[in-house]
């Protein structure tokens, strides 16, 4: 399992305790050090059943800097655009082993995390 994280992110440090609680085996990814390539993006987006403005942090100063509210919801140029800003892909994001993934903002995906570490 890979949990793409940002330290300074309180719902990460608080997927990363409950995942500790739990004993669930997992990497973390500092994907603001390590960003997600094209086609890693493209594998978790297809994962999370999402597109790219699905998971795009909306009011972060540079989305708007970049003005994606009303940019065309084209999959290639949005990608590109997470991957070249990955401070505005949304986070945590988990990857499970076996392709699933989540978004692991609540107690409740996070719960369901941990049910399929376990299965």
């Amino acid at each position: 399992m890979e949990v793409w994280f940002n330290p300074s992110c309180s719902k990460c440090r608080t997927a990363r305790s409950q995942l500790d609680e739990a004993g669930v085996d997992y990497r973390l990814r500092r994907y603001l050090d390590e960003p997600p390539t094209e086609d890693e993006l493209r594998t978790a987006l297809a994962a999370l059943g999402l597109q790219p403005w699905d998971v795009t942090r909306m009011a972060e100063p540079r989305a708007k800097e970049l003005g994606l509210k009303d940019a065309p919801r084209d999959a290639d140029t949005w990608i590109r655009v997470l991957v070249e800003n990955p401070k505005l892909i949304q986070r945590p994001i988990v990857l499970g082993d076996d392709g699933r993934a989540w978004v692991a903002r609540d107690d409740q995906t996070l719960a369901e995390v941990v049910a399929a570490a376990r299965s």
